[in-house]
């Protein structure tokens, strides 16, 4: 890991050429695992996650010439620590473009800690019907399970110590360049 120069942040452990390989890489694992993408459903979590699910989407149409669906996530008010937060986390809008009944679906975030995330967006997606599968791609694995849940797809495992941080930044959404930084106390 180099230090960021920009910003005195932490070390670097993703700049923008490992970001988009990584997401490739993850794109081309999905394409494998699933033999028609015509039904496959991209739901992010958001905020960075649905950033991820878009990359995603638009690397497997690349390489199958087919788009999967993309949706989009909100898990705040399934969260299991609403009382214990410090802020409360703003609503943002589920947004599935499709029945989720007998289809196959990747949620898709940008950091993987303790599994809570995840497990907020299955209690999200039971309301909105029952997919054949649900698997999880993340573009960052920090380790630090809570709950008996692991990532389908990785794009970078970065094990950290349980008191960093780990803060994602995409040029879109940041007016950053792309970056994944660890950030120690």
């Amino acid at each position: 890991m180099k230090k960021n120069e920009n910003q005195d942040l932490g070390a670097i452990a993703m700049d923008g050429a490992a970001i988009q390989k990584a997401i490739r890489r993850m794109a081309h694992e999905i394409v494998e695992r699933h033999t028609d993408n015509s039904r496959l459903v991209l739901a992010g979590i958001p905020t960075r996650g649905v950033e991820v699910a878009r990359r995603l989407a638009d690397h497997i149409e690349l390489i199958e010439g087919v788009r999967p669906f993309l949706g989009t996530v909100d898990i705040s008010m399934h969260r299991d620590d609403l009382a214990t937060r410090g802020r409360v986390t703003a609503l943002e809008v589920t947004d599935l473009p499709v029945d989720l009944d007998g289809r196959p679906l990747v949620l898709v975030d940008d950091v993987f800690f303790t599994g809570r995330t995840c497990r907020a967006a299955l209690d999200a997606i039971s309301s909105f019907g029952r997919p054949s599968t649900i698997e999880l791609a993340v573009l960052v694995d920090r380790g630090h399970r809570e709950l008996p849940i692991r990532a389908d797809y990785v794009g970078k495992n970065l094990p950290t110590k349980r008191e960093e941080k780990i803060r994602v930044r995409f040029e879109n959404l940041d007016a950053m360049p792309d970056s994944v930084t660890l950030i120690k106390p």
